[in-house]
């Protein structure tokens, strides 16, 4: 019986699979015959599809299928082709959804992305006249903030629009009243001096501003007030054991309240066990008003920018001073600046000495104040004044075992990171994929990263980066990379950017890149030292542009065509056509370095041969 069932199902399975066998061939036979698609189809579908799902998007694509198939843009050229046509239009239709997202958020009030659409909009040259402007969108986001509670959004929206636009004399006094009801004296000291500003125009002549705004704006705060709106910050990690040993592992750290919420600014080193997602150990975060014996009171993180070294906490408690974030000074070298925190845990610390020096380049973002009053462990977030209260910075680092080598953040630029921290979480930050090394002839590009919008978009790498959306920027020696960085890090990521490119020359063509910026890595050149080869890697990290050897010899496999002024390759003495060989290339992601081992000749030493280790950080300042 079991071999007669056998023999009938085996047949019975035989047929199934021939008969699958069968369909499947008949699959594959269809699709043989169905046309193929060429790439470029593909590319010229997935934009169609972009154009109403995300027409920012569909414009970036359209930049970049122009760079990889040579089809110019209109205007560049006389002789349209049938593909040219066809971007054209589904640019034309992409700009016009883009407008009518605009239109929409003005509907709903989303101030913030009506910004954001108008920004996008204005980098292609389109006129917004008809729907408002970007400081429109900003002033009406400062307002529907300040009418929901939310001060020190709305006093930060609103400086934001005096900087793209004046306010007006009825603006300026709005947010006057609300800095002296909640008593932030520099902040109605900003907005009185708007408010005369305007008042002194021929349309707005005649009108006065309230005695008693005026008299509470042009006071001043004593020291021992403004130390009340300091605190210490304490992160508990619980037990840390070494050697069989047990002991508190504790993070010490300074902060100050910026908002009578109970929002504090403090460093995000000082934080950074509260959010970091590799961090796997006990972690709890409290605030201490006073010395010692003054309760533990519990806090949390908001927001924070590893970029920047900022993070923005919160506690349930009215402070009694509250610093204004709005009426920041530049400082110069030789002022008189104090910095008060708690170091070592000595709660309510002032400390005075003056600015050390500017534009040091510490940070991925920018450059930091060097100051020389008197900075400890503990002091890390707190704030550092000037003589007349107005804040300078906040103090994120000092040299250990070197007295007077401490830095702070620049007060603008916490000014500029903090709307992204309100809005919670990690901020984010635009990001273009370029290395830079400013030069005579301006910022040179040398390096575009794998998988970046620069790459995508094919940045020549050489060439020089001439404007930002239109704009030409200038800066003093030195400062030239941290002005590009503040022109697009004002933007969210999502936004068009348009790049000019060109040669080193006067007369050298000029390329236009219309790109869409993405989420700046928190280690910006750790995914291309995952990537790219490490001849090519020389360059971002070390500032050693190389190119082949010219014998056979292995011990020469490269040759130095340039060292970067400032880098690594120039601290370590490398030189121009010193022959190279790369031994080795190490990335430690957890102590966020990598190191590049090199057989070099060093021409200035008779090309006597030797070895070098050459570490980079992957963070480099020079990034945009």
């Amino acid at each position: 019986m079991k071999n007669k069932t056998g023999q009938i199902l085996l047949p019975a399975l035989l047929i199934l699979c021939l008969a699958a066998l069968a369909c499947q061939t008949m699959v594959t036979q269809e699709q043989r015959l169905a046309p193929r698609r060429s790439t470029n189809t593909i590319r010229l579908d997935d934009i169609r599809r972009y154009v109403t799902e995300d027409p920012v998007k569909a414009i970036d694509r359209i930049g970049i299928y122009r760079e990889v198939y040579r089809i110019p843009a209109s205007g560049e050229t006389d002789e349209i082709n049938a593909d040219a046509e066809t971007l054209i239009a589904l640019e034309q239709e992409a700009i016009e959804n883009l407008r009518n997202l605009q239109t929409q958020a003005i509907t709903e009030e989303r101030w913030d992305d009506a910004a954001s659409f108008s920004r996008s909009l204005a980098s292609l040259g389109e006129l917004v006249e008809n729907t408002g402007m970007e400081p429109d969108f900003i002033l009406a986001g400062a307002k529907k903030k300040l009418a929901d509670g939310n001060n020190l959004g709305a006093f930060l929206a609103a400086v934001q629009t005096d900087e793209l636009q004046p306010l007006a004399f009825d603006d300026a006094l709005l947010f006057l009243e609300q800095a002296v009801q909640v008593k932030q004296r520099r902040t109605a000291a900003y907005f009185y001096a708007a408010a005369q500003r305007a008042a002194a125009q021929s349309a707005s002549q005649g009108k006065p501003i309230p005695e008693e705004l005026r008299e509470y704006a042009q006071g001043s705060d004593s020291v021992s007030n403004m130390i009340r709106g300091v605190v210490t910050v304490l992160v508990d990690r619980g037990i840390r054991v070494e050697r069989g040993r047990g002991f508190a592992d504790r993070v010490l750290g300074s902060a100050f309240f910026v908002d009578a919420s109970g929002l504090l600014i403090t460093n995000y080193h000082v934080i950074a066990s509260e959010v970091d997602p590799k961090y796997q150990g006990y972690s709890r975060m409290y605030i201490r008003l006073g010395d010692s014996t003054s309760p533990r009171i519990p806090a949390r993180v908001i927001g924070w920018d590893m970029a920047m070294d900022l993070a923005l906490i919160k506690t349930e408690y009215t402070p009694e001073y509250v610093f204004s974030v709005v009426d920041q000074v530049t400082p110069q070298i030789g002022d008189m600046v104090l910095a008060m925190g708690s170091p070592l845990g000595l709660e309510k610390t002032v400390t005075s000495g003056i600015v050390s020096a500017l534009g040091r380049r510490f940070l991925q973002i920018g450059d930091v104040i060097q100051i020389d009053a008197a900075v400890n462990v503990g002091n890390s977030g707190g704030p550092v004044v000037d003589t007349s209260g107005r804040l300078v910075g906040i103090v994120f680092a000092g040299v250990e075992y070197y007295e007077g080598l401490n830095f702070a953040v620049p007060a603008e630029r916490l000014a500029a990171a903090l709307p992204a921290m309100i809005a919670g979480g990690k901020a984010r930050r635009p990001w273009l994929g370029l290395s830079l090394s400013e030069t005579s002839s301006g910022a040179e590009i040398i390096y575009a990263a794998p998988n970046t919008p620069a790459s995508e978009h094919r940045v020549v790498e050489g060439s020089f980066l001439k404007t930002i959306n239109g704009r030409q920027i200038s800066a003093p020696q030195g400062a030239l990379i941290p002005a590009l960085q503040d022109t697009i890090f004002q933007s969210r990521p999502g936004e068009l950017v348009v790049l000019e490119t060109s040669g080193p020359d006067s007369g050298s063509e000029v390329k236009r890149h219309v790109m869409m910026t993405s989420p700046r890595p928190d280690l910006p050149l750790l995914e291309a030292a995952r990537l790219d080869s490490r001849e090519r890697l020389a360059a971002p990290l070390f500032g050693m542009i190389l190119s082949p050897g010219q014998d056979k010899s292995p011990s020469s496999a490269y040759m130095v065509r340039r060292v970067v002024r400032g880098s690594i390759a120039d601290e370590s003495g490398i030189s121009v056509q010193d022959p190279v060989l790369i031994r080795g290339f190490r990335i430690l992601e957890k102590e966020g370095y990598a190191l590049m081992e090199i057989n070099i000749k060093k021409r200035r030493m008779g090309y006597i041969e030797t070895i070098i280790q050459l570490p980079a950080q992957l963070d480099s300042p020079d990034t945009l």
